[in-house]
Parts: structure tokens; sequence; C-alpha cells
């Protein structure tokens, strides 16, 4: 769903969440998550490596942006575009590639 249009208080199903169609819904299905609650306290880079490991294909990054903005949205922030969260991405990848 379109950040702006997510109104938490009616997220009940995956696709009620920001930046998540119908394709979302579906690799998050295929990874266990079946509603929104189960995204609390998940990791979004576990969540990216387990989609890349079930499909046997390493997704495009903007997946774990948009993996990003849904497990900040559950964990109380309010929605954002899944491109406000690829600078991050790219920071905290640069970062642990450098340990």
């Amino acid at each position: 769903m379109n950040p702006s249009k997510v109104m938490r208080e009616r997220v009940r199903v995956l696709t009620d969440l920001p930046n998540i169609g119908a394709a979302g819904a579906k690799d998050l299905q295929l990874i266990g998550i079946r509603e929104p609650t189960q995204l609390i306290g998940k990791s979004p880079f576990d969540l990216y490596q387990e989609l890349c490991l079930k499909t046997g294909v390493r997704h495009d990054p903007c997946v774990l942006d948009v993996f990003m903005s849904i497990t900040s949205f559950m964990a109380g922030d309010e929605p954002r575009p899944w491109w406000y969260f690829t600078p991050e991405r790219k920071r905290m990848l640069l970062t642990s590639s450098a340990k």
C-alpha cells in the first residue's frame, strides 16, 4: 500500500502495510509471515536473507529497503516510502562489509 494511505489502526493483512502489494505479500508468505504482527521484532536483513535462500535468487536490494520499511512501521515508526531506507541500507551494508 502507498505509505501515504496507510492507517495504522486499519492494518490487518499484509497488503495493508506500507510498500506491500500482492507480490510483496506473496514473498512474505513464502517465508512464513502471514500477518503484520509477525513482523514485530524481526530483522529486515534476516527476512531478506531467508527470502533469497528460499527462492534460490538474490533479490534486488530494494526488497531489503521494503523489509526495512515494514519492520520499522511495525516497531511504531511512521509509514515511509521504501526508498527512504536506501541510504540507511547502504550505510549498514558498507559498515558490515568493512568488518
